[in-house]
């Protein structure tokens, strides 16, 4: 559902729509938005937002700018980003060509952390959160073969993947559990469909 927000909290920006991308680690949210980025490529009005952080880009890893503490503090004083947050011991942040792009009338698609959704909900007047889900055991198996962490911080990631109330109540759901274009494709009507209420925004 496209989250409109109420005149008592004006948005700043109301011609594109901002997909926030959520859910738990392995859950495959960075490989659902490449695969719709692949698909999607040639088509105009879709914009996938590269993250800045604080953390070497890897082959294993999401495709990001990387920058040191200090580097994303500078830029984050100088005003370089529209919205940041911490997760993890890591900085993360998003570009504010984000907010030109919406201006224009585009579909903006980014993963977020969930604690970043108020701030999104207040900047944007078409929101929709996509949580990307997977099973249990799908979780535990990805999160190990990337190898970035210890078998406690697995455990300690898998417990935070549990239901959690504070999980968005509105958000379209997708798992990716099984095949991976399963998801995708899930993920890209979803999209389509965002595409639409942009265009009708742009007209109003």
């Amino acid at each position: 559902m496209i989250d409109k927000v109420s005149d008592a909290a004006p948005a700043l920006l109301g011609k594109g729509v901002f997909v926030a991308v959520v859910g738990p680690s392995g859950a495959g949210k960075d490989t659902i938005i490449d695969y719709a980025r692949t698909a999607l490529t040639g088509q105009s009005g879709y914009h996938f937002v590269r993250r800045v952080v604080t953390r070497p880009s890897s082959a294993d890893a999401e495709d990001h700018d990387s920058l040191s503490e200090a580097e994303f503090s500078a830029a984050k004083r100088a005003g370089a980003f529209c919205h940041s947050w911490e997760a993890h011991g890591l900085h993360y942040g998003l570009p504010k060509s984000v907010n030109i792009e919406i201006e224009r009338g585009a579909v903006a698609i980014a993963n977020v952390s969930r604690g970043v959704l108020p701030a999104l909900r207040q900047a944007y007047a078409n929101l929709l959160v996509v949580h990307i889900t997977a099973s249990h055991d799908a979780l535990a198996r990805r999160l190990a073969s990337r190898g970035r962490e210890s078998a406690d911080d697995i455990r300690r990631r898998l417990m935070r993947a549990a239901p959690n109330p504070c999980d968005p109540s509105d958000a379209v759901m997708i798992d990716n559990s099984g095949a991976i274009s399963d998801a995708g494709e899930a993920f890209i009507a979803v999209l389509k469909k965002s595409a639409e209420l942009a265009a009708v925004s742009d007209r109003a």
